[in-house]
């Protein structure tokens, strides 16, 4: 083993945990916010016992991370997101219930409808351009419908 690694002291950890809070600023992922939170927790066990072997500290550093993403993901299930507008970046669903009026007939159960200046495909019962439809569903980026009138 490495003759450095065994003069880590309570501020290696912190470093590294700034470093991880860091990457986590620059990725996505919301993943190395709880390793970060782990190596700062190990820091400060080092700092009351600072003569805890590296293989301790790493060990501590594994199940700390371990108990950090589990206990997150556990909160999250436990107290799902709510919003005032949970069809946001679901734009098909925000159309689900609504009548617009058929631009092209539906043909073979497939047709199109024109939403202010998209159109859409929509599949459902055979009917005539013009007619009046409501959304039931949205499957991908076609509209399940049914005769609205």
């Amino acid at each position: 083993m490495m003759s450095w690694l065994e003069h880590i002291v309570f501020w290696h950890w912190w470093i590294f945990a700034g470093l991880l809070l860091i990457l986590e600023l620059t990725a996505p992922a919301f993943f190395f916010l709880w390793l970060g939170i782990a190596a700062a927790a190990v820091g400060l066990i080092l700092l009351v016992f600072p003569s805890i072997p590296i293989e301790t500290q790493l060990v501590l550093f594994g199940i700390a991370s371990i108990v950090a993403v589990v206990a997150w993901r556990k909160y999250r299930e436990s107290r799902p997101l709510t919003t005032d507008q949970p069809n946001l970046n679901r734009r098909g669903q925000q159309y689900v219930g609504r009548v617009f009026t058929l631009s092209e007939p539906i043909t073979n159960g497939v047709g199109k409808v024109t939403v202010d200046d998209s159109t859409w495909k929509v599949k459902g019962p055979d009917l005539p351009a013009n007619t009046h439809i409501r959304v039931i569903g949205v499957d991908g980026v076609v509209f399940t419908v049914e005769s609205a009138e």
